[in-house]
């Protein structure tokens, strides 16, 4: 794959099937278990949920969607990347926009499940600063957090 046809847009409601397809196969895998929400609701958490908190990136190569990241100022909520595509660069590029658009502070969960995430984090400058519980799934995550060299 080539990186340099990778695309990095806002998100925009035409790629909703193909995002949250994405999602809940990258998601399944990550940690083991089946999405616990309809397709039609993560549709609706997407489009009507998520967008009202959180800037919504997506990764494109060929007009497919192969990543996506949901964030603010201080929090990333959300970040996929499909399963075809992992390991390429695409996580730390959408990655790399949030961190422009923060505070100079990023907080996100990620399940303790999922070793892969916590390596990416834990590469690209994320410090453990809290494990529980409080999710849907009732599995185990980490909170971490990273803050810009560069300070706040």
């Amino acid at each position: 794959m080539n990186p340099h046809k990778i695309i990095i847009t806002k998100y925009h409601p035409k790629y909703v099937e193909q995002t949250v397809k994405m999602w809940r196969d990258s998601k399944e895998q990550a940690i083991g278990q089946k999405e616990i929400h309809s397709v039609d609701n993560h549709i609706y958490f997407l489009n009507h949920i998520l967008t009202k908190d959180f800037q919504i990136d997506l990764a494109l190569l060929d007009g497919n969607v192969v990543g996506m990241i949901a964030y603010n100022k201080i929090e990333i909520s959300q970040l996929y990347i499909h399963i075809n595509y992992q390991g390429m660069g695409i996580g730390q590029s959408l990655l790399d926009r949030a961190k422009e658009q923060s505070s100079g502070r990023l907080t996100l969960f990620t399940f303790e499940v999922n070793v892969n995430a916590q390596r990416f984090y834990q590469k690209h400058g994320f410090k453990i600063i809290g494990r529980g519980h409080e999710n849907e799934e009732d599995l185990p995550d980490i909170k971490y957090e990273w803050i810009s060299s560069e300070g706040i």
